[in-house]
């Protein structure tokens, strides 16, 4: 088994990282630019496995498409080949993808006139989806569970001729990612209407090309937001970003200046993080109900500055691409961190010194794992096991932390 070995030789971060496109933000516009082709132009777009995965499907040819590990793939081209007349296709993807739940999106779309089967078992990919023209109409969803399930319909549903009315009920999760794709299509001149519970979205046709220009990811961002919090000082430009902005994880400058003394300055096209006085903070207490990604990233810099916390919310971190929250735990226990998780939070209340000289850190094949945990580095060494899978949303992380002064051994056990 191969990882690799983080650390630094001081406390203290400067230097400059440029971030691609965010992988939401293109996959998001990938599927409106596959449904008008002739009428999107994209610049910025994410170098992820993720996006590099929906963009190739998009285009494929092939009656069978595996997705692998991309839940976001699974979701919106569900729905993007429901609609796709005259094409047959078999939608499958890891052994991990096809444990997670897809029915509540399925069932939504066959209520509409869709032929989406199941090939195995009831209610989990793979999917045989047989695509054909769809006329919309009104539907109730669960909001509690996916909001991608809820933002793949909105994503197609300016297709319909009568377009879409969708109800969600329950708690909305992960409004944010909602959100993003209503401003998504609202970039696009699409008429789409949000009134508590109900979003409305009508057809359209398009009389004009449109250029799109893909703003920096600020889930990989919050990666630096917890290396400058967790450094003595800190100056450190990321580019290319806004203060206005479609991401909800952009709610991670808040929260870091709110809790962790690191402060954010706009200027032009990037941001300069800045490490303000040390923070005299025993415990902390957030709802992420909107932005769950963030979870991880911020649960490692509590461990690292031996800040108790709680973070609610989490519901969705279960069915992610491994459950986040057992994997947090048995992390944390290797650094001396002891835990309590439920369905939805998950709760620091003890963090002992590190008393390993080796410590490794399984990753579950999750991105987020691997990135979170690499920020220990800045502290004392810390290994990252199967750290490839960082090409997930960010490929370049290891070479741009080497860039900012981190050293990067690569080995096998």
């Amino acid at each position: 088994m191969y990882y690799i070995k983080i650390y630094k030789n001081n406390f203290y971060i400067n230097g400059n990282v440029n971030i691609t496109g965010s992988k939401s933000e293109s996959n998001r516009f990938l599927i409106l630019k596959a449904l008008y082709p002739d009428i999107i132009e994209l610049e910025n777009i994410s170098n992820s496995d993720d996006t590099f995965i929906l963009k190739k499907a998009l285009f494929s040819k092939k009656k069978l498409i595996n997705i692998k590990h991309s839940g976001t793939a699974m979701r919106f081209l569900t729905a993007f080949f429901s609609i796709k007349e005259n094409r047959e296709v078999i939608l499958t993807g890891s052994y991990r993808m096809q444990e997670r739940p897809i029915s509540i999106l399925v069932e939504t779309i066959k209520k509409l006139g869709g032929n989406v089967f199941y090939e195995k078992k009831n209610g989990y990919p793979p999917l045989r989806i047989i695509g054909q023209k769809l006329l919309g109409g009104e539907i109730n969803i669960d909001a509690n569970i996916s909001s991608q399930y809820i933002s793949a319909l909105m994503l197609i549903a300016s297709k319909f001729e009568n377009g879409l009315k969708i109800y969600l009920s329950n708690k909305i999760t992960s409004i944010s990612y909602i959100k993003m794709t209503l401003k998504v299509l609202k970039k696009l001149g699409i008429n789409v209407l949000w009134n508590k519970n109900i979003i409305y979205i009508k057809n359209i046709k398009f009389k004009k090309k449109i250029k799109i220009i893909i703003e920096s990811d600020w889930s990989s961002a919050s990666y630096y937001y917890s290396l400058v919090a967790l450094s003595k000082t800190a100056d450190l430009n990321l580019k290319f970003f806004n203060k206005k902005n479609i991401q909800g994880d952009s709610i991670i400058s808040n929260i870091y200046e709110n809790f962790f003394n690191v402060k954010t300055l706009f200027k032009n096209n990037e941001i300069n993080l800045k490490k303000l006085i040390d923070i005299d903070l025993n415990s902390i207490d957030i709802d992420l109900n909107s932005t769950p990604d963030i979870a991880q990233t911020i649960v490692v810099t509590c461990t690292g500055l031996k800040i108790k916390c709680v973070l609610r919310g989490l519901e969705t971190l279960k069915i992610k691409e491994t459950d986040r929250l057992n994997a947090l735990k048995n992390e944390l226990s290797k650094l001396g961190v002891k835990s309590i998780i439920t369905n939805s939070s998950i709760e620091l209340f003890h963090i002992n010194e590190i008393k390993k000289k080796e410590i490794y850190i399984s990753t579950y094949d999750d991105h987020r794992m691997a990135m979170s945990f690499s920020t220990l580095g800045i502290r004392y060494p810390i290994s990252i096991l199967n750290y490839n899978v960082v090409s997930k949303s960010y490929p370049n992380f290891w070479v741009d932390l080497k860039s900012i002064g981190f050293f990067l051994k690569k080995n096998k056990i």
